[in-house]
């Protein structure tokens, strides 16, 4: 999509001063490794935190597929992602359902719904659970 190009490319030609914030809500930049082709790949997510932790939403708007990216950090779980200036590795892994750490999920879900409330809303649209990523700095 167009317009998500030219966020990605004004939030990396200001060195993330334009397109941190899009619509009131913060983004990063998450670039990701291509399982099948191995190159490089970046897109711009809305983001909360999980104490030192970045959480990103595998939404894709509610389609019945996980999002590409997801697929690719499952597959390759070093990513990297630029928050505003600051650039760095993360380790993703996915919140798990169930018990003490589903609970846990379930905050964290609420916060994000908090921040973009459309994350609610594409929840009813599918029946795959939407995942919820934790991007751990690693560097």
């Amino acid at each position: 999509m167009g317009w998500v190009q030219d966020h990605i490319r004004a939030y990396v030609e200001s060195n993330g001063q334009e397109g941190h914030m899009w619509r009131g809500v913060p983004t990063l930049l998450l670039t990701t490794t291509g399982r099948k082709s191995g190159e490089l790949r970046r897109t711009a997510l809305i983001y909360g935190r999980d104490s030192d932790d970045y959480v990103i939403v595998a939404s894709k708007g509610g389609a019945p597929s996980n999002p590409l990216w997801y697929e690719n950090l499952v597959a390759q779980p070093k990513v990297t992602i630029q928050v505003g200036a600051d650039v760095f590795d993360c380790a993703a892994s996915t919140y798990e359902e169930g018990g003490v750490a589903g609970d846990h999920r379930q905050k964290v879900w609420d916060s994000l719904v908090a921040i973009w409330p459309g994350f609610a809303e594409y929840q009813t649209k599918t029946a795959r659970r939407i995942p919820l990523v934790r991007l751990k700095r690693i560097s």
